[in-house]
């Protein structure tokens, strides 16, 4: 992501999480917190918290493997507890690669 940039096209967004746009509009439909802008074009355009929200999401289907209403339930429960642990998961897989990076180049 492009600290700078403040809106990503539907598309980039896709290409971010190597997933078919119909996935991401589906994904919109099915969550709450997913809420993109819309252009006078009608087009989304997803905020930098909608891509948050969405690696959260990304994260708790397709890598937990939980079903789309076990997502659900686990963000209207205690979505704050589920972020931070979704954040130091990113924080450990960056620092193991990290780690790996340093091993390889040994």
């Amino acid at each position: 992501m492009n600290p700078d940039k403040l809106y990503y096209s539907i598309g980039e967004v896709a290409e971010m999480f190597d997933v078919n746009v119909s996935l991401i509009r589906y994904w919109e439909n099915q969550f709450d917190v997913l809420k993109p802008k819309k252009n006078k074009k009608g087009n989304r355009m997803f905020t930098p918290e909608d891509i948050d929200n969405l690696h959260l999401i990304y994260h708790l289907v397709k890598e937990k493997r939980l079903t789309l209403e076990g997502v659900k339930l686990k963000l209207k429960e205690n979505k704050t507890a589920t972020m931070q642990n979704f954040e130091i998961v990113k924080k450990l897989k960056t620092i193991k690669s990290m780690l790996l990076e340093i091993r390889d180049s040994i």
